[in-house]
């Protein structure tokens, strides 16, 4: 832990700097996966499409092996050392029993659902804000969208 004397020191330093220039972590990009149905050909392209499906914010389909379908929300995953030791964790969007799945049976994946977060950042929230405004309402209030 840095003492007041160091954390002084690196904050005068860091005031002549330009924000801009010493920022070091990018901003993310949120990709389009709705409707996306990726190629599971390899261990590497299973785990990167599960981890996807991990921050997707809507309901994916899992077509198993045997053929048997789960759609649900994916609200976890445990990355083991092979496939087999690697789990996924979906709720069944028909049932309230979570579902456990292993990497190893999944034979395919899709992006079913509506991604809800989609257009949800702070910067559509301003935009709406700002073009109510510039139309002339008054008390502005922007509220959440209703769940289904």
């Amino acid at each position: 832990m840095a003492t007041e004397t160091q954390e002084s020191a690196k904050l005068a330093q860091l005031a002549h700097e330009n924000p801009d220039e010493i920022e070091v972590a990018a901003g993310r990009e949120r990709e389009q996966l709705e409707g996306w149905i990726p190629t599971l050909a390899t261990d590497a392209e299973i785990r990167e499409a599960l981890e996807k499906a991990f921050d997707y914010r809507g309901d994916v389909t899992i077509t198993r092996k045997d053929g048997s379908q789960i759609v649900g929300y994916l609200f976890d995953r445990r990355s083991g050392s092979s496939l087999a030791d690697s789990f996924v964790r979906i709720i069944p969007s028909n049932a309230s029993a979570k579902v456990n799945v292993a990497y190893s049976d999944i034979a395919a994946l899709a992006f079913t659902g509506r991604d809800t977060a989609a257009g949800k950042t702070f910067e559509a929230w301003v935009k709406k804000y700002w073009e109510k405004k510039a139309a002339g309402e008054r008390n502005i209030q922007i509220e959440p969208e209703k769940l289904e």
